[in-house]
């Protein structure tokens, strides 16, 4: 794998796609600004080395072009304290106004292009577009794992025009290792924790899984559909209709290959989907007409942290229940501190899924687990076995 240690970046422009689609407030401001912080190194080692850096990203989804709410300069604050530089700023990623100032960087400066989403170009994986950024730069870094399942201009298209000049930044290099650590690398008993709303969006990886695990355990909205597959009695529960084949299925395969299942066996209900209504404990086959389950429930939670003290490998992807709601947010926390103690005593754990790494980072337990992960969607696809654009574009 070839990485940024591997190059001499001394009065060369680097191209470096990030990912900085962070979450905003209503007052623009980073709530969450981990994605911003892992590049941080990969921008150093180019600075170091005597080299320019210049970062593209995307924010958002913009629909008809600019639109300020999506704007990369809402980010300048944020990138300029971790980086501890001035860093100039292009109001567009290509033309004019980005050749200008991709020209006009010293050794040793930073600039930042406008949102790549604000030419519709960068998802349709435009060849010229790929071009138009190519021509800024002298070698092209992808450290965006985050969108490295997306065959985009910025993360696999423009790859074509650096056949020998194109590396991994950190970001990248670790996500792979770790990943692949997990995979294929890992020690018993393994342990995939998966949670979230649905099943549909689960399922690949989970049989992926099914091979290298030695216990599964199901979280989150998607456990009460297969609760409903079982018989069980759900309420207005979250449940995929469509998806119960699918977890009756699931459910037979793991016993065809001998992976213990943990389903929750109580439940917090509540008669509406939101914090400030009455709720109550219940077992998760019983839950009454108009009642919904949004937690995991005591004796669940007691259940599943013994499960994961006895392993040595962790997979975690997803919450337990709705966590943004602090009366629905305990299961989550609990197996969130759970893997921090299983980590802290010897075991390997990947935390991964935008839920998954807020709830750690909430309880201040990033630095408590192996690894976190800053992918979402491009996790989920390498681990259920799938080539990632991103990735391809630099390996071949």
């Amino acid at each position: 794998m070839k990485t940024v240690d591997s190059y001499n970046f001394s009065g060369k422009k680097a191209l470096i796609r990030v990912d900085y689609n962070v979450p905003l407030n209503e007052e623009l401001e980073i709530t969450d600004d981990t994605r911003i912080r892992a590049t941080i190194p990969t921008i150093q080692k180019v600075l170091a080395d005597g080299g320019r850096v210049i970062l593209m990203s995307h924010l958002g989804r913009p629909k008809n072009g600019p639109e300020d709410k999506f704007s990369l300069k809402h980010l300048l604050p944020a990138l300029q304290a971790h980086l501890g530089v001035p860093i100039s700023f292009s109001n567009d990623c290509v033309g004019e106004t980005a050749i200008a100032a991709a020209n006009d960087l010293k050794d040793g400066e930073v600039l930042l292009l406008e949102n790549l989403r604000f030419h519709p170009e960068e998802t349709k994986g435009d060849e010229i577009f790929a071009g138009q950024l190519a021509s800024l730069g002298d070698v092209y870094v992808n450290d965006a794992f985050g969108t490295a399942h997306r065959a985009h201009a910025s993360t696999a298209i423009i790859a074509q025009h650096f056949p020998n000049d194109k590396v991994f930044g950190y970001v990248m290099a670790n996500e792979i290792k770790n990943i692949e650590k997990v995979l294929h690398e890992s020690e018993a008993p393994f342990v995939a924790i998966i949670g979230g709303a649905k099943v549909s969006s689960k399922i690949s990886i989970i049989h992926n899984l099914l091979d290298r695990i030695d216990k599964l355990i199901i979280g989150g909205g998607m456990a009460y559909t297969f609760i409903k597959a079982m018989g069980g009695e759900v309420g207005n529960s979250l449940v995929e209709d469509d998806c119960l084949d699918m977890a009756r299925d699931i459910i037979l395969s793991t016993q065809e290959k001998d992976v213990e299942l943990y389903l929750p066996v109580d439940t917090l209900i509540a008669n509406e989907f939101s914090n400030d209504v009455v709720f109550k404990t219940c077992p998760v086959d019983e839950i009454p007409a108009n009642w919904m389950g949004l937690d995991i429930g005591p004796n669940t939670v007691i259940t599943y942290i013994s499960a994961i003290e006895q392993c040595k490998t962790i997979l975690w992807n997803g919450p337990m229940g709705v966590f943004e709601m602090s009366n629905f947010a305990n299961g989550t926390h609990a197996i969130a501190t759970a893997v921090a103690s299983a980590t802290e005593r010897g075991a390997y754990s990947l935390v991964g899924g935008g839920d998954s790494v807020a709830a750690v980072n909430q309880l201040g337990f990033t630095s408590k687990v192996s690894y976190v992960s800053t992918g979402g969607g491009a996790l989920l696809e390498y681990m259920e076995g799938k080539t990632l654009p991103g990735i391809s574009a630099i390996l071949n």
